[in-house]
C-alpha cells in the first residue's frame, strides 16, 4: 500500500491521477490521510518550505520511502529541488503518464527489498543500531551489496566497524556459487614479499620458494577480497595492482602465464585518500579503481542514540545465557555521557570489562565500572563538540535563539519518550518535568506541526 499526498491545491488533480494510474497498474494506492504511514508519494508543482516540511515529517528524515513527483520538469529546474532530497525524499522526478506508474512501482519495490534485507539476520545480528544516520548507512550498504558488484571503499575512524561492513557486503552479495571472503591486512604486508602475497609465486621464483603458492587474487576468485587499511599500500605496489583490479588478470611471481580472477573488491581505510593523493602519497588512478562506491561510517559520537542498543547487544553475547542484564540508571547515564575515542570497539571493550566485574543478580551498578573509567567528581560535560557544531550550523543558517531552544527541547522530549517506550511518566521524570506538563508540551508541538514522539 502506498499513500499519495499533494502540496497545494493545484496538485490535487495530479494526486488523483497518480492514485488512478497506480491502481490501474495493479498497485494498492490511496489518498493520504493524517494517519497514513509507510511508503508514499507527494505531488508538487514547486519546491516550498511546506513541501520540505511534509517530506521531512512523513519520511522520518529518510526512514520511510517517500517519492516526490513534480507536475512538470520546470518544477525541478533549479537547485531548490535538492532541498527535497535533503529533507528525506528517496527520489524526485517529473510525472509522465506513460512511464510514471512503472517508475514509482520499481522504486517502491527496490526500497521494499532493501528494507526487508535490513531486517535480515545478516544485518541485524552484526550491524546494531537504530539511529537515523546509522540506518541511512545500512540502507546504502544493503543496496550496494545486493544490487551492484562494483568495488567499494569503506572509510571511517578506527573502531567504526569497517571490517563488519565488508563481511555484510560479502554475505549479501547475490552472485550464484559465491566463494569465500579473503581478508588481507595491508599494514602487515612485508614489501619484499608483497608480490607473492597478492599474486602468488612459482616454485623457485626466489630463495625459499620451495613450493608454488596461491596469492590473495587466486584465493579470492569467485568471492570477495577485502583489503583492510588500503591506505598503507606503498605507491609501487599500487601501480602493480592496477591491472588486476581493472581487468582481472595477473601473473604469479616467476611465471610468464597470465591468469584470470574474478572477485568483488572491498577496501577500507581511516585515511582521507583524496588528500593523500593530493600529497602524492596515494595514486589517484588506483583510488578511482577501488572507490566506484564509497561508504563513510559515522563515529559513535555521531550516533549516540546507539550506545544503549550496542551495550545490550554486547552484553547478550557476553552473558552465558545470552540475555543482557539490566543497567542501573547511573550506569546508563555514565555510558551515554562518556566519550568514545575508539568508537564502537572502545564501547565493546568497556562493556566487556564491566561484564567481567558484574556478579550476582540484579542490574549492573556503578561498582561494575572499572576505577580508571570513573569520571572525576565534576562530572562529564555533555555539551561536546557535536553539540556546539549543531548550534553553529543553525546560526549559520540564520536560525534564531527561540527556534534553536524549541528544537533542542523537542529533541530531548522525543528521545526521552522513545527510550522509555512511550511511557510519559518515566519520560517526564527523566526530563525533570511533570507528566501533565509533558502532555501539554506535546499537544502544543503537534498542533504547531512539530511532533515530539508517538
Amino acid at each position: 500500500m502506498a499513500w499519495v499526498a499533494s502540496v497545494g491545491r493545484p496538485t490535487h488533480a495530479l494526486r488523483d491521477e497518480i492514485v488512478a494510474a497506480l491502481r490501474a497498474h495493479g498497485l494498492r494506492a490511496e489518498r493520504s490521510t493524517t494517519t497514513s504511514h509507510g511508503p508514499g508519494i507527494v505531488a508538487f508543482d514547486e519546491v516550498t518550505p511546506e513541501l520540505c516540511r511534509l517530506v521531512r515529517e512523513r519520511s522520518g528524515r529518510g526512514l520511510e520511502c517517500l517519492i516526490a513527483v513534480a507536475s512538470s520538469p520546470g518544477a525541478l529546474g533549479d537547485d531548490a529541488v535538492w532541498q527535497v532530497l535533503d529533507a528525506g525524499a528517496a527520489d524526485a522526478f517529473a510525472w509522465d503518464p506513460e512511464t510514471g506508474p512503472n517508475a514509482v512501482a520499481e522504486r517502491l519495490d527496490r526500497r521494499r527489498r532493501i528494507d526487508a534485507l535490513m531486517q535480515s539476520p545478516e544485518v541485524r545480528e552484526e550491524l546494531v543500531g537504530e539511529s537515523p544516520g546509522w540506518r541511512a548507512v545500512l540502507r546504502q550498504v544493503v543496496e550496494i551489496a545486493r544490487f551492484t558488484d562494483a568495488p567499494v571503499l569503506v572509510t571511517g575512524e578506527s573502531g567504526t566497524g569497517k571490517e563488519l561492513i565488508a563481511r555484510v557486503i560479502h554475505d549479501l552479495d547475490a552472485r550464484p556459487r559465491k566463494r569465500e571472503l579473503v581478508v588481507l591486512d595491508c599494514t602487515t604486508i612485508v614489501p619484499s614479499l608483497s608480490g607473492s602475497e597478492f599474486f602468488g609465486h612459482e616454485r623457485g621464483a626466489f630463495t625459499g620458494a620451495d613450493t608454488p603458492r596461491e596469492g590473495a587474487f587466486a584465493l579470492a576468485d569467485g568471492g570477495t577480497l577485502f583489503l583492510d587499511e588500503v591506505g598503507e599500500l606503498p605507491l609501487t605496489l599500487q601501480a602493480e595492482l592496477l591491472r588486476v583490479v581493472q581487468e582481472g588478470t595477473y601473473k604469479r611471481v616467476g611465471s610468464n602465464t597470465w591468469r584470470e580472477t574474478r572477485f568483488r573488491l572491498v577496501c577500507a581505510t581511516n585515511k582521507d585518500l583524496l588528500a593523500e593523493a593530493a600529497a602524492e602519497r596515494f595514486r589517484r588512478d588506483f583510488y578511482y579503481r577501488i572507490a566506484a562506491w564509497r561508504i563513510d561510517l559515522p563515529t559513535l559520537r555521531e550516533r549516540r542514540d546507539d550506545v544503549v542498543p550496542l551495550t545490550k547487544f554486547f552484553l547478550r553475547r557476553l552473558r552465558p545465557n545470552g540475555e543482557a542484564c539490566e543497567l542501573d540508571g547511573p550506569v546508563l547515564d555514565f555510558l551515554l555521557r562518556r566519550d568514545y575515542p575508539g568508537n564502537v570497539r572502545d564501547l565493546r571493550h568497556l562493556v566487556t570489562r564491566m561484564s567481567h566485574r558484574h556478579v550476582g543478580p540484579g542490574p549492573m551498578t556503578l561498582g561494575d565500572i572499572p576505577e580508571d573509567e570513573r569520571p572525576h567528581a565534576g562530572g562529564v560535560d555533555w555539551r561536546d563538540d557535536g553539540f556546539e557544531r549543531s548550534i553553529r550550523t543553525a546560526l549559520m543558517l540564520g536560525t534564531g535563539l527561540k527556534e534553536i531552544t524549541s528544537a533542542a527541547a523537542e529533541t530531548a522530549i522525543r528521545i526521552a519518550i522513545g527510550e522509555e517506550g512511550g511511557n510519559l511518566q518515566r519520560a517526564s521524570s527523566r526530563l525533570g518535568v511533570t507528566a501533565r506538563a509533558l502532555q501539554l508540551r506535546r499537544a502544543a508541538a503537534q498542533r504547531d506541526g512539530h511532533p515530539t514522539g508517538n
